[in-house]
């Protein structure tokens, strides 16, 4: 029997049934051809040119189950990592959705007879994180991709940034709470045992505000009190707050100066790996946005997530969105305005006092916030910018 002429209804006919999916197992992976039935099928296994494709693939059947299985293998990956990303799904649902296809690479072509064979071998190829539970074998796709990787280690690295500034202001707080506990133990009252030498001696407490110590009343005697006993007393009572108020202002000024030592240390170490802010005037250096843009310069508007700004071109006036590696620092004149966008002064405004070309560094006077006048040197160049 002939075939059907185009567009003739028995050809409509055909093409209408062979529309959609049929039974894998009436398919032929060697000539690629999917059989509607059983007779069909057998009908081409006898047929000349799947006989020519059975004998191509006697020569090397290694080489084609390689390559079919290979296909089979990317195809499939490709689809957990697009579809699911690293998400874990179960393998039947990928393998489902990956059938679908017409044109795919069916399993009994494969060196996998089974999903499941296939699903442990991902998993000690090292492709995938694979679980077995009661409903079955779960998959999870591993990103290997080297921006994915460096995008990692970034997020990683500021993390571990945040961790070691957290963990430096504990250690400074902790360091302050001991030396106020210090001076507390140091500064405890000491109380006695109360005597009283004579039994006909008279006890008065004096139960007044901020006295804690109790008062012997005079000697109810017609001579009165004895002026040589009282006066070493009252030279006692005025020495005893002198001498603990001079020792606590010594301490205290020493721990002021500690903490300010300690400040400043802390200060010319902060450095952090973002130098963004708005407002201030930066150069591009990448040519990728084209060579009209190539070393001009342009104003910050706006700083998003710390390593992308939103810079506003002096020259054109066009609005790019840029990341912080295109860019660097413009220096001013000497005696202009600029800021400081890195370092222990890091966000203080300050005025240009000198450039020095050969270490690359400038000195600079900080012109705001409670350390406005003083000068600081040997400010590298990437530290500061010109203000706009």
């Amino acid at each position: 029997m002939g075939k059907a002429e185009f567009l003739t209804p028995k050809a409509i006919a055909n093409r209408i049934k062979s529309k959609g999916l049929q039974k894998l197992r009436w398919y032929c992976q060697m000539c690629q051809k999917q059989c509607r039935d059983e007779n069909g099928f057998k009908c081409h296994c006898m047929s000349e040119s799947h006989q020519r494709q059975l004998l191509l693939a006697s020569e090397n059947p290694q080489q084609f189950m390689d390559y079919f299985s290979e296909e089979f293998r990317n195809e499939f990956l490709e689809l957990l990592r697009r579809r699911f990303g690293t998400k874990r799904v179960h393998n039947n649902v990928i393998y489902n959705e990956y059938i679908s296809h017409r044109e795919h690479v069916h399993m009994n072509a494969t060196m996998w007879e089974t999903l499941t064979d296939f699903t442990k071998w991902l998993g000690r190829e090292g492709y995938c994180k694979v679980d077995e539970t009661p409903k079955g074998w779960y998959i999870q796709y591993i990103d290997r991709d080297p921006e994915t990787i460096c995008r990692q280690q970034e997020l990683e690295k500021k993390k571990k940034q945040e961790l070691d500034d957290e963990e430096r202001n504990a250690k400074f707080i902790e360091e302050l709470v001991r030396r106020g506990k210090e001076g507390k133990e140091e500064e405890a009252p000491v109380f006695t045992e109360l005597k009283r030498e004579n039994e006909e001696e008279k006890v008065a407490f004096n139960l007044n505000k901020g006295q804690c110590a109790s008062t012997p009343a005079p000697k109810s005697s017609s001579l009165g009190p004895n002026p040589l006993q009282a006066i070493p007393s009252v030279k006692r009572k005025e020495s005893g707050p002198a001498s603990s108020s001079e020792t606590k202002d010594k301490k205290k000024k020493s721990a002021l100066d500690e903490i300010m030592e300690f400040e400043e240390q802390k200060k010319r170490s902060l450095r952090r790996d973002h130098w963004l802010h708005t407002g201030i005037v930066v150069k591009l250096i990448t040519k990728k946005l084209g060579e009209k843009y190539y070393k001009k310069k342009a104003v910050i508007k706006e700083v998003q997530e710390k390593y992308t700004a939103i810079i506003k071109m002096i020259d054109s006036g066009d609005k790019l969105k840029v990341d912080q590696t295109h860019l660097e620092t413009v220096i001013p004149a000497p005696g202009k305005k600029l800021l400081v966008v890195n370092g222990g002064y890091r966000g203080n405004e300050a005025i240009l006092n000198s450039i020095h070309e050969q270490s690359f560094s400038a000195t600079i006077i900080i012109d705001s916030g409670p350390l406005q006048g003083r000068k600081v040197e040997s400010v590298q160049y990437e530290d500061i910018s010109k203000l706009a």
